[in-house]
């Protein structure tokens, strides 16, 4: 990828977004539901677009919160909703949208306190506290963000009672039923005004605060950090955890800096990324180049993304740390310390993350389990505790309780973060010295990611993959050991191809989000390893897309945001799930 001349640079007033103007958008526009953009597409974490592009507005929130109602009705889901957002620009109105019909709709739902922003960490502690022991009137519940994406995004997820994200056949029953009411102008979509809505006897307040920050020494070791004094630096990029913070290191007597307090929807306070955009993105070293620029400052310093559910950890030895390095370290730390955790707790990764921690995770005797890309793949375990951890090479992870049961279902950019302090002052060297460790250990792999530019027919083509599509024996000089387009863990479609060798692997799958695919690759025999297993990915994705677009071998399936209300029940069937 061309990397840009302003990245690592602070923002340009020229690229700041317009939030007059993308607000107006987000009330004025009107979706066409026969434009397939304009639709209501669920990703692998929510809705995603902006109002800009007719993508993410008034209309599709409306459209979905009526669609998570009716959800809710058909699987007897009776308990309160917990709804949270963060703070790009157009969370706040999507936020007021969808309670607008919530409460048309009589669900009971729990606000922040003086409206204060929510980490997804803290939404999905939310449920889980309050489900804890119920089998009748569980909650759910809904955080409105579009991750780290620019400031002119929007983005609006469901989590139901098990508190992670939730998994394709409820995202494909919701996405298709909001789309119904696009194509029909809304029509059977309850409403009432944003005031009655906040005067509802069902809308109540919740402090997610000082429920989830008091909650915080049951799965960190606060006395550790407290007692080795280091200095902690945080920058919580202008997110939802900016005001999460200051108390933790009140109440648990931290020696911690917040380095940036501002909330701004145009985030006119980052530096910009590779490409030239705004993005929050706490494992990008452009994105972080402020930080980067404290860490002598501090003994270990940490950021998270702008709804807190990444983390990016700055060490005073290595810099900012590649999200794949340090979940290794993570991992070995973990598992070596915390005593209480079952023996069969497994270590849970995606297939696009490092073989490092499969070689962490051997040397330790635990199971691996390896699945898709998506945090929705980790709920089941992280809930019964079979899974001790679970990570995403996007920086992406939760883990279990000191005492081994359940702290989140979704991804926690916070728990992450403050597990780098733990680490640093039981250890007495900071997560970069210990990776070097690894390194030493068990070699050192070299790491990279590409993106290519794909139609939509082509990103429907890689999703559908076969392996008897891959005609070569040899992978970079080495010979295939395995070809997988399902996961190793639970067999489930990965929604593309890996394919492995002795000392390397890549893995080629479609963007959720964007026109593009991704190639991940890893070699543990160095750059050049790895630059011919990234030509040869480039060479095997490319002809396979060739042979699939041959008219013989056109696809007859419906494309995704084509999926009617009846695929997505009878998926949930398939799915072994309750009608």
């Amino acid at each position: 990828m061309k990397v840009s001349s302003l990245a690592g640079k602070p923002a340009d007033p020229s690229v700041l977004v317009n939030v007059p103007r993308l607000i107006t958008a987000y009330f004025a526009e009107a979706p066409d539901a026969s434009v397939p953009a304009q639709r209501v597409e669920f990703g692998t974490s929510g809705h995603r677009g902006s109002s800009f592009d007719t993508a993410f507005n008034e209309w599709h929130i409306l459209a979905i919160s009526q669609a998570i109602c009716l959800y809710r009705l058909r699987k007897g889901i009776d308990g309160p909703l917990f709804l949270g957002m963060d703070t790009h620009a157009l969370s706040v109105p999507a936020l007021a949208s969808a309670l607008e019909v919530l409460a048309a709709n009589g669900v009971e739902v729990l606000l922040a306190k003086d409206d204060e922003y929510t980490p997804t960490p803290a939404v999905s502690h939310a449920i889980l506290t309050y489900n804890r022991g119920r089998t009748t009137g569980r909650a759910d519940g809904i955080v409105v963000t579009p991750s780290h994406n620019p400031p002119h995004d929007g983005g609006f997820k469901y989590n139901p009672p098990h508190g992670g994200p939730a998994e394709p056949a409820i995202t494909g029953w919701i996405e298709a039923k909001a789309n119904e009411f696009l194509a029909s102008g809304l029509r059977g979509v309850n409403r009432v005004p944003y005031e009655r809505a906040l005067r509802a006897s069902t809308t109540h307040r919740h402090d997610y605060l000082d429920a989830y920050t008091k909650d915080l020494g049951n799965v960190i070791d606060m006395d550790a950090i407290r007692g080795a004094k280091i200095r902690l630096g945080v920058d919580p990029l202008g997110g939802a955890g900016v005001h999460y913070w200051e108390p933790i290191a009140e109440r648990y007597g931290l020696n911690l800096t917040v380095v940036n307090k501002v909330v701004d929807p145009t985030f006119r306070f980052m530096t910009v990324d590779w490409d030239g955009q705004i993005r929050m993105d706490p494992s990008s070293p452009y994105a972080m180049a402020r930080l980067i620029g404290l860490k002598d400052q501090f003994d270990i310093a940490f950021a998270c993304d702008t709804d807190h559910d990444r983390h990016g950890i700055v060490t005073r030895s290595a810099g900012l740390l590649p999200p794949n390095h340090y979940l290794s370290v993570v991992v070995r730390y973990l598992f070596q310390h915390r005593p209480t955790w079952s023996n069969g707790a497994a270590v849970g990764k995606t297939l696009v993350s490092t073989q490092m921690i499969d070689r962490v995770a051997a040397k330790l005797d635990r199971k691996l389990y390896e699945v898709p890309v998506g945090f929705k793949w980790f709920v089941d375990g992280l809930l019964d505790g079979s899974l001790g951890f679970g990570g995403e090479e996007s920086a992406g992870a939760s883990f279990l309780r000191r005492d081994g049961s359940v702290w989140t279902t979704d991804k926690d950019g916070i728990i992450p973060a403050l597990l780098a302090a733990e680490i640093t002052a039981r250890m007495g060297r900071d997560p970069g010295e210990l990776y070097r460790d690894l390194t030493r250990e068990f070699g050192e792999p070299a790491y990279d990611r590409v993106e290519s530019p794909a139609t939509p027919g082509q990103k429907q083509l890689l999703a559908k993959l076969s392996p008897q599509q891959v005609k070569l024996t040899e992978l970079a000089g080495e010979k295939i050991r395995a070809i997988l387009t399902r996961a190793p863990a639970n067999d489930a479609p990965i929604g593309g191809l890996k394919v492995v060798a002795e000392s390397g692997w890549f893995a080629a799958r479609p963007s959720g989000t964007e026109s593009i695919y991704k190639i991940y690759a890893e070699s543990f025999k160095g750059a050049d390893h790895l630059k011919r297993i990234l030509e040869e990915a480039r060479t095997i994705v490319g002809a396979a897309l060739d042979a699939g677009s041959a008219p013989d071998a056109a696809l007859t399936s419906p494309a995704p945001h084509e999926q009617t209300v009846s695929e997505a029940e009878e998926l949930w069937r398939a799915e072994g799930n309750p009608n």
